[in-house]
């Protein structure tokens, strides 16, 4: 698959260092997303965090991953590894207790109101 994918990625730039190697910052990016860990857990034998973080977003700003995308697709129906008659993917990423969102709360009404099924107080 990488001959296919290869030719997509972006040239090195003109000016300044060459890029680090591409099919191992995919790799790395690869792995971030199959594992759901933290950029700063990355493996050292997959380069830096930092690298494969900045070349995921300025890969998804000029297109690449859109190219990447319509190969690999393109790809799979071309060899009928793909049905498109259904296709669903669900990916699960724990997330800290705190990152959930706000605590929730019990239904607040005022002192010495009791509930009914309108807006209306009871009747006493």
């Amino acid at each position: 698959m990488w001959d296919r994918i290869e030719p997509l990625m972006p040239a090195d730039p003109v000016r300044g260092r060459r890029w680090a190697d591409h099919r191992r910052t995919l790799e790395a990016i690869a792995w971030k997303y199959r594992t759901c860990s933290p950029w700063r857990d990355l493996p050292d034998e997959l380069g830096s965090f930092q690298t494969a973080h900045k070349r995921l977003i300025r890969w998804a700003v000029d297109g690449t991953w859109a190219r990447i995308l319509a190969t690999v697709l393109a790809a799979a129906d071309e060899s009928d590894d793909i049905g498109w008659t259904v296709s669903v993917d669900s990916t699960v990423c724990r997330a800290h207790q705190h990152a959930a969102g706000a605590r929730k709360r019990g239904l607040r009404t005022a002192p010495n109101q009791a509930i009914t099924g309108s807006d209306a107080p009871a009747a006493a």
